[in-house]
């Protein structure tokens, strides 16, 4: 499940990188809050807090029920790096059980 997480939420935050309606960035913050969530919960379970933290700061972050304002070019950027580790952390942990 966190595999299938992790790929959905880079997707969905790479295509924040386009021009998309304001509901699709709503929404983004839904998925974001969710995923990343369920994300930490599970390295909660395995042990891993380092990560856990990351997950949990980043579930913080996109919350909308707390907005935090950082302008469209600062959003973007968050955007591709937090798409850039869901991915490196899929390719890894996929890596490690082979």
């Amino acid at each position: 499940m966190e595999k299938t997480i992790k790929i959905s939420l880079a997707f969905l935050l790479f295509l924040c990188l386009a021009d998309m309606p304001e509901g699709y960035y709503q929404m983004i913050r839904y998925a974001g809050l969710v995923g990343f969530g369920i994300l930490a919960f599970s390295e909660k379970k395995n042990g891993n807090n380092g990560r856990m933290f990351f997950y949990v700061a980043s579930a913080t972050l996109m919350s909308p029920i707390f907005k935090v304002a950082l302008g469209s070019e600062f959003w973007n950027i968050l955007n591709l790096v937090w798409g850039v580790i869901l991915l490196g952390s899929f390719f890894s942990s996929n890596s490690k059980k082979e």
